[in-house]
């Protein structure tokens, strides 16, 4: 973790929020070295395909969608100079425009360099909640390719009498469908990054990461490691939602009605599931 300059020692803020930063270091190695024996693995380009360069700033970005991803992308792109402001930058240029650099692009020594030398963050959300914000983006609206991809294997495994519209489009797919399908070990469609564990996209026990943020603390969170890393002070992390922003943000609330709608066991298992997520970032058990 980058260190406290000295005038900010005496700023209770700074302090308070940099011995938060130290706990949750702290908790993650504890679960580390407790659950997992892969501390002597090899860094493949695997390992590091989610994360994001920044190299003005020398700053390292794991990727966890549904947890304020599209808006640091657009942090990034501002660092790097590819924009002056965060509002000018559209939802597919931050996705598909591919400004940013991607670690595993880098060859052997660029990834080590870099791994060695920046300050490498990620930034994650409650499980359940961040499940329930991509179940609702991806499959409440209409969307050409997890409707067709997703949506149908889903509705012709687990939906019993399903009607030829439905298996024709993949569309209207069902909250407890989509946890069967989560939960089912032959799954007829893979893993995704939107629902994968947080665990496997950003191999925290492998990377040593300096920074851990929490969606539910964003704005507080994110300006503090902008103020650590020396960014720009009129450079804030956005406030807006970056779809469907009329619509409410997936809340704890919202969040239980729709885990309501399942069994205690495929909750218990769901749980089960995002175990080590939960574990490693200190969320307690819903």
């Amino acid at each position: 973790l980058p260190t406290l300059k000295s005038e900010d020692k005496n700023n209770n803020k700074w302090k308070s929020l940099y011995q938060i930063q130290r706990e949750r270091k702290r908790i993650m190695r504890e679960t580390c070295s407790k659950y997992k024996s892969n501390n002597r693995r090899i860094i493949t380009p695997y390992h590091v395909s989610r994360i994001f360069v920044e190299d003005k700033y020398r700053v390292l970005y794991c990727e966890v969608p549904k947890a304020g991803c599209s808006n640091w992308k657009r942090v990034l792109m501002v660092l790097n100079g590819l924009a002056s402001s965060t509002k000018d930058i559209q939802h597919n240029t931050v996705h598909y425009g591919n400004y940013l650099k991607r670690l595993d692009g880098f060859d052997h020594k660029g990834i080590y360099h870099r791994l060695n030398t920046y300050t490498k963050m990620l930034f994650i959300r409650e499980p359940f909640e961040k499940l329930v914000s991509a179940f609702r983006d991806k499959f409440e609206h209409p969307n050409n390719y997890y409707h067709p991809v997703f949506g149908k294997a889903i509705i012709s495994r687990y939906r019993v009498n399903a009607t030829k519209e439905a298996l024709r489009t993949g569309s209207g797919v069902k909250f407890k469908e989509f946890i069967q399908y989560l939960l089912d070990v032959h799954r007829p469609v893979g893993m995704d990054i939107h629902w994968d564990h947080v665990n496997r996209l950003c191999s925290p026990c492998l990377i040593d990461y300096d920074f851990v943020g929490k969606f539910e603390s964003m704005e507080e969170d994110a300006n503090f490691f902008l103020h650590l890393i020396g960014a720009p002070q009129n450079l804030t992390f956005p406030k807006f939602k970056d779809r469907h922003s009329n619509e409410e943000r997936t809340t704890t609330k919202i969040t239980q009605q729709y885990f309501a709608q399942l069994s205690p066991s495929q909750r218990q298992r769901s749980y089960d599931f995002y175990y080590m997520d939960y574990l490693m970032f200190n969320y307690s058990k819903p």
